[in-house]
């Protein structure tokens, strides 16, 4: 069994995979990361291996602690990748990048991938039928959005996603929602138009908190996976271990 971490801004992510399966997930605030993995080897002691992809939320001390119960990786931008890595400047490339590129390349080798992780920030990352990682964008997410307004003005409350009726907003807060859900919505579309254009039968990967809610709205056909991360983590730690 492999433990895997994905340590967020704010939360982070154990998933315990039985060779390609996920058969426990949870998430925990990043302050409860401890305990949290004490009781994961706790109640499965057959853990073997494990792979940590921090954003830099995770302390040095809280990831050391990996070191009592197994044999683990922290991934970093100097990691083994299974796909040719032509971005520009990959020591600034963030894990989580590197994680999402792996698992398109898994998911279908040898094809044209673009994957969308819709999450704090909105990250679009390229692999083409050369396995070739190009890079991609990075943009603001659904919640900076709201939270942009509300910190950048003096007036405009601050508000969560919600479902809307209409895309006109007849009131101050469905405004709000329409400029975020709306713009949001068809910035993605944009930008999986602005790669179909160059790259012949695109497969558009969704993920990150935010795919649900937002794939219902994309006039484009795409593939939504909310685990999509954790199976590329998965992927680099067998590939490390090698």
């Amino acid at each position: 069994m492999n433990l895997i971490i994905d340590a967020g801004n704010t939360k982070v992510k154990l998933a315990i995979f039985k060779k390609a399966e996920i058969i426990h997930l949870e998430t925990v605030a990043t302050y409860d990361f401890v305990e949290a993995v004490k009781k994961t080897f706790k109640d499965f002691p057959q853990i073997k291996s494990a792979i940590i992809s921090s954003v830099g939320s995770l302390s040095k001390e809280q990831i050391n602690i990996m070191a009592v119960f197994c044999d683990f990786y922290e991934l970093s931008n100097a990691s083994k990748v299974p796909f040719k890595n032509s971005y520009a400047s990959p020591q600034t490339l963030g894990v989580d990048r590197l994680a999402l590129a792996t698992a398109a390349f898994y998911y279908k080798p040898h094809s044209n991938i673009l994957v969308i992780d819709a999450g704090t920030c909105i990250t679009y990352d390229m692999v083409n039928d050369f396995d070739e990682y190009l890079g991609g964008a990075i943009s603001p997410g659904v919640q900076m959005r709201y939270n942009a307004m509300h910190d950048q003005t003096a007036k405009l409350p601050l508000l969560e996603k919600k479902e809307l009726l209409d895309y006109i907003g007849n009131t101050t807060e469905n405004c709000i929602h329409s400029g975020v859900v709306y713009g949001v919505s068809h910035e993605i579309d944009g930008v999986i138009d602005l790669y179909k254009g160059r790259f012949k039968d695109l497969t558009i990967i969704l993920t990150g908190g935010d795919a649900l809610f937002l794939s219902k709205r994309l006039k484009n056909t795409i593939f939504a996976d909310s685990k999509f991360l954790l199976k590329g983590l998965n992927y680099l730690l067998e590939y490390n271990k090698h």
